[in-house]
């Protein structure tokens, strides 16, 4: 694929092929892309740190599909230059919006996760990318996932068969036991990736919206009522509370300090952890469902069809 194969995304068609690749930042989604559009390393680099901040889409002419496949780039819930809650909202409303103009209920037509087997045990924002995936995606869209591991070149491949083997005992058992598939990009080049999509393609069978796809435009649920609202509240009432600790234990520091160097420093990591601080509590204020909104949605409101996945709810953070 060269320039000539890329195009301005434009107006959503309804017979288009639309896969969103999705993972945690630094596993090679803009990387991923960029080999698919022949344009390797162009946006991505070899940086760990996010380089799509918005949600981006781009048509690519197939010698097959002519210009109907359509390529979608999400932040991570780690980005450089969001908080997860923006993530949530921007996913939330391209699903919402985008995919569902006119009428014409568009459906993706997979999902392509993206895990770098690179790193050497599963914690942290890696497993909340995940977790947050299972959310969002829901049991019956879990057939239209791909779980890809990347980086190969950059380990030795007992190490790396090793690590696949426990995603796939451990951490994608729930989404492999809903239909999901499991593959690997076993070089960076153009070749390696189209096969990948193409395999999804072959696939595209009939569509499935979903979950927060269905919650937004189907249940016309808030954000903060959603699964993955609800789970990203959870863990921000979680990260607010470690934060409570930090600033409690940075103050006892700074009042015992003699050291007026230090506790200069000290003073400034207080500051810098106290405005975090108050970043999450409004997010947490922000994602908190009103007792009355709660009845209403208890007692009136629909279900869905789609329940979400409970990836790793055995495995301790």
């Amino acid at each position: 694929m060269d320039n000539e194969n890329i195009y301005e995304f434009g107006e959503i068609r309804k017979d288009d092929i639309i896969i969103a690749f999705m993972g945690p930042t630094g596993a090679g989604k803009s990387y991923f892309i960029d080999l698919l559009t022949g344009q390797k390393g162009r946006r991505a680099g070899d940086t760990l740190r996010s380089v799509t901040s918005e949600i981006q889409a781009i048509r690519v002419r197939h010698p097959q599909y002519d210009d109907r496949i359509v390529l979608v780039d999400t932040p991570g819930f780690d980005d450089t230059f969001r908080t997860d809650m923006e993530i949530l909202g921007m996913i939330s409303d391209w699903l919402g919006k985008t995919l569902s103009i006119s009428l014409m209920d568009v459906r993706l037509s997979g999902l392509i996760y993206l895990h770098r087997i690179t790193d050497n045990r599963m914690a942290g924002s890696p497993l909340k990318n995940l977790r947050m995936f299972g959310k969002l995606c829901g049991d019956t869209a879990a057939f239209r996932v791909i779980l890809v591991s990347t980086m190969w070149e950059k380990v030795k491949q007992e190490v790396g068969e090793a690590r696949q083997k426990q995603l796939e005992g451990m951490f994608w058992k729930d989404l492999i036991e809903k239909g999901s598939n499991v593959d690997r990009l076993e070089r960076s080049d153009t070749g390696e990736a189209w096969r990948i999509v193409e395999k999804m393609i072959v696939m595209d069978q009939e569509r499935e919206k979903v979950l927060l796809q269905e919650e937004i435009v189907d249940l016309k649920l808030h954000l903060n009522e959603t699964e993955a609202g609800k789970t990203l509240y959870t863990s921000l009432q979680k990260l607010l509370a470690d934060q409570k600790e930090t600033l409690k234990s940075l103050l006892a520091q700074v009042d015992k300090s003699n050291d007026q160097r230090l506790k200069k420093e000290l003073q400034k990591e207080y500051k810098k952890i106290q405005d975090q601080f108050q970043k999450t509590f409004d997010e947490v204020d922000r994602l908190k469902i009103p007792l009355s909104r709660r009845i209403m949605v208890l007692l009136f409101g629909k279900r869905s069809r789609a329940k979400a996945i409970n990836v790793a709810a055995d495995v301790r953070n």
